[in-house]
């Protein structure tokens, strides 16, 4: 139990009604899940009001009440605290909860609209190289050293977050690597941790169903650099158009990295293949297993941080010679029929037009490149044609089938992504709604040295449909396949 002084340190109380002298068991802002002695905190959600809710937590046990409303009717025997951000205030006492965490490592935050996971991952893998023990909090999986936990969310909730990095601080890492969303950063989930430094891939639009405009999304992610403290470090990716607005803001010292432009930490790309890359950094060239010139960008802004951190170069980039792409991410496979077969999670138009044009320079014009992808549902509308439209730009034959309909009905997915298409696109197009028979067609369309890209789903092993999520492997779809 915790006292709820502690709790609230640093909280600014608008006003507290009750006794102030209590013990507090847990904290929750579900008010399902409450139990005698615990606080509540009541969240305004996207779809819910967590202040609607606020009787039925007293009747589950709250002795506690921590809300920016106070309701009409009073209950002598809780404790009624008013704020004025009920999202702020339960990253602070989350991380009061847990003394703290954030404090006590090294604490990294990757954003951007693709690559986070991928450098997540490939930090991961240097710094363990390194001989750091390292956590990560990620999309694919959460790890702490050599544990691995289940992920839910990009970024979770404060509770989980400083639950995690509590325990990465127990088990004595060093670093933490971190995956920030732009939800993560407007529902401020993340808005009382201390980051010791942050980086930016690119941003391109996607989410606009939750953000509503690209300047939003866009400002979403420059308050995360604005929040940083003048004792961490920043770093932009230069050839983003947006990526030098990133941190006009913040009080960070600030780096950048680019392949294009002048800049602190600069990448060439020599040779690219299905195997891997040539890459040249500092005039040190060095083979990569990793594909694409989306990479070479992730691999840079790895080496940067690295480098920031104090690893010597060469250290760097003996490890960046072993690395190995995240799941789900470019990973590439080989049928008994020599059909190249790619692996992917791109689920934007521009990741999908970043992978077609990889798959595209480093093919010859006599392999033929079949696209099997879908949109998710209950998300942004407006990509949905953009995507087909860069499969088409890119791709022989495209194979439109499901990938999370949620709860949207699949006809009108499948209508939104063929809107606008012209008849020689339309030529090119088969919709399969099963995924696991596009990806069988998708093989059974290709011939010997063709590429089949599967994009979309990535590491994820469900369809999510209509509330429920049936098990789904892409991956495993691929090894039914690949002997064929």
């Amino acid at each position: 139990m915790i006292s709820l002084s502690k709790l609230i340190k640093k909280v600014n109380v608008v006003l507290c009604l009750g006794q102030q002298e209590r013990l507090i068991t847990n904290i929750c802002f579900d008010s399902r899940k409450v139990k005698t002695n615990d606080l509540f905190i009541a969240i305004k959600g996207v779809s819910s009001n967590g202040h609607d809710f606020i009787q039925q937590a007293i009747d589950h046990g709250a002795s506690v009440i921590i809300c920016e409303n106070q309701p009409d009717n009073l209950i002598n025997s809780v404790t009624y605290i008013t704020v004025k951000d009920t999202s702020h205030t339960l990253s602070i006492i989350s991380s009061n909860l847990y003394d703290n965490p954030s404090s006590k490592i090294k604490l990294v935050g990757i954003t951007g609209t693709n690559g986070k996971t991928t450098i997540v991952n490939l930090l991961y893998q240097i710094f363990t190289r390194c001989g750091f023990k390292v956590g990560v909090i990620s999309t694919i999986e959460n790890k702490i050293g050599d544990l691995t936990i289940d992920s839910t969310h990009t970024t979770p909730n404060p509770l989980q977050i400083n639950n995690l990095l509590s325990q990465m601080v127990t088990e004595q890492c060093s670093f933490c690597f971190m995956e920030v969303s732009s939800h993560a950063v407007v529902q401020k989930r993340i808005s009382f941790l201390e980051f010791d430094a942050g980086v930016f891939s690119n941003i391109t639009h996607d989410h606009l169903d939750y953000h509503l405009t690209f300047k939003n999304y866009i400002d979403a992610k420059q308050q995360f650099f604005s929040n940083l403290s003048s004792k961490a470090f920043a770093i932009s990716n230069k050839d983003d158009k947006n990526g030098l607005i990133m941190l006009q803001n913040t009080n960070a010292k600030k780096f950048s990295y680019s392949l294009k432009s002048n800049s602190d930490f600069k990448c060439r790309v020599i040779e690219n293949h299905f195997d891997g890359m040539l890459l040249e950094i500092d005039s040190i060239q060095f083979w990569v297993k990793l594909i694409g010139q989306f990479n070479a960008y992730n691999i840079l802004a790895s080496f940067a941080t690295a480098h920031l951190f104090g690893i010597t170069d060469d250290k760097i980039i003996t490890s960046l010679t072993l690395l190995r792409p995240a799941e789900g991410r470019f990973e590439v496979f080989k049928s008994q029929k020599e059909v190249f077969v790619i692996l992917d999670y791109a689920h934007t138009d521009d990741a999908m037009s970043n992978v077609l044009k990889t798959i595209k320079n480093i093919s010859s014009k006599s392999q033929s490149i079949i696209t099997v992808f879908g949109c998710g549902g209950d998300r942004d509308r407006s990509k949905r044609a953009k995507m087909t439209m860069q499969a088409c730009l890119y791709s022989s034959k495209v194979i439109v089938t499901k990938d999370n309909p949620r709860n949207e009905k699949q006809e009108q997915i499948v209508s939104d992504m063929l809107e606008g298409l012209e008849e020689r696109e339309n030529e090119k197009i088969l919709v399969i709604d099963d995924r696991s028979s596009a990806i069988k067609t998708a093989f059974a369309l290709a011939k010997k040295n063709d590429v089949i890209l599967i994009s979309g789903k990535g590491h994820e092993k469900y369809q999510d449909e209509n509330g429920v999520k049936i098990l789904f492997d892409d991956k495993e779809e691929i090894f039914n396949n690949i002997k064929n």
